[in-house]
């Protein structure tokens, strides 16, 4: 008698096929186990969450429109939301836009999604970083995008090395149909995009007519140094496009994001939206303008950014104290975000470690994972945010002793 698994592979589309599962989401599941120091996941601090305020604010948004708050709601997303962001991007960030150019998602990885099925066609060149976010690299492959790696260093995505690659696609009759980047504190390297290269990117996207995604979760997790403009924001003609979400600098439960795109590009992105999910909740809409209306939301950010940048130094006094860069260790020093980077020794293999990592009970995410062509397997991600001060020295003492062993 046939099973629905031996019929499966016939019904799948080429699309699953091709779908793989978040090795962080699985390296989380060994970190549950007793007394594992989990430098892995990119959680925020659940003592930052504020959950006393919260339960003023969802009564308060129930007794007064809790009718319209368990409702559907439009595409968009709540317009008393969106008037709010507007207003913050015009005297934050300088962005001379209105309402027409936000779309509210259910966090930044549908954004990235919507984005994929918007522009991506199977075989589509689009280029990112080496390393890049995870998330996205997934988002894409799910449309079966070509991914083109592009080296990222101490001053972010190596724009010299975009240049060649628009060249050369273009000398053959195709066209890159966007390029991803993470600019601030980027997700996994916490390397900052200068705003040399900033500027140098705008252009080769008017040159080569492609566009930029610039993805900007970190971006208010400043600890020091002065922030650079936003990609898009830079951008007077419509070839950048911004991602957000309120998971890092708020709670990510209530699965808030926002694409601004210019609204010629807006309108595909609502209609594909609605084959999604047909609205962002309500429900937590409402609960968020209830927060920003209440100003507490520059509170609550200055309040995080105090937390982790003691924990961020907290990590970085342990690396110098308990691992030798004259052995060929190095590490990132961001200026912000939540995570560190790390190069072994050419000869070490961070993928082979991490079993013996888990054994003396500290975990951290493999390089690879960031690298959709899998290289960069002497390197790793380390995050600050989620752990205590006394598990980060802890932890990072742990590493320090399989790295003495390994040498």
């Amino acid at each position: 008698m046939k099973k629905v698994a031996d019929i499966l592979p016939g019904l799948l589309s080429n699309n699953s096929k091709i779908l793989r599962r978040s090795e962080i989401r699985e390296i989380l599941k060994l970190t549950r186990k007793p007394g594992v120091i989990s430098l892995a996941g990119g959680l925020p601090y659940p003592g930052l969450f504020p959950v006393e305020e919260l339960k003023d604010i969802v009564a308060t948004v129930l007794d007064r429109e809790g009718e319209q708050a368990l409702q559907y709601g439009p595409t968009e997303g709540d317009p008393r939301l969106i008037d709010f962001l507007v207003q913050w991007m015009r005297e934050h960030e300088g962005a001379d836009i209105d309402h027409n150019y936000f779309l509210i998602c259910s966090g930044a990885q549908q954004a990235l999604d919507l984005i994929g099925r918007v522009f991506i066609d199977p075989g589509d060149p689009i280029i990112v970083g080496l390393p890049t976010y995870l998330g996205a690299i997934q988002a894409f492959r799910g449309y079966r995008a070509n991914l083109i790696g592009v080296p990222v260093d101490k001053q972010g995505m190596d724009v010299e090395r975009v240049e060649e690659v628009l060249k050369e696609y273009s000398d053959k009759g195709l066209k890159v149909k966007f390029i991803y980047i993470v600019p601030d504190f980027q997700n996994p390297s916490g390397v900052t995009m200068s705003l040399e290269r900033r500027e140098k990117l705008l252009e080769l996207c008017y040159e080569y007519d492609t566009v930029t995604i610039d993805d900007s979760p970190y971006r208010d997790l400043r600890y020091e140094g002065e922030p650079l403009p936003m990609v898009g924001p830079m951008d007077k003609r419509g070839y950048a496009f911004s991602v957000h979400t309120f998971s890092k600098i708020f709670s990510p439960g209530p699965r808030l994001g926002w694409i601004v795109a210019n609204p010629a590009i807006m309108d595909k992105l609502v209609m594909a939206k609605q084959t999604a999910d047909l609205c962002t909740s309500s429900f937590t809409q409402a609960i968020m303008f209830e927060f920003l209306d209440r100003g507490l939301l520059k509170p609550h950010i200055d309040k995080a950014v105090e937390h982790y940048r003691k924990k961020q130094k907290a990590m970085l006094e342990a690396l110098d104290k308990y691992i030798p860069k004259d052995a060929g260790f190095d590490w990132t020093h961001p200026e912000g975000g939540v995570f560190l980077w790390v190069c072994l020794p050419e000869h070490m293999d961070a993928d082979i470690l991490f079993p013996k990592a888990v054994e003396k009970k500290v975990a951290y995410v493999m390089g690879s994972a960031f690298h959709f062509d899998r290289s960069g397997t002497n390197t790793l991600r380390l995050n600050f945010s989620f752990p205590s001060k006394e598990q980060i020295v802890e932890g990072i003492k742990r590493l320090a002793d399989l790295f003495k062993e390994e040498l």
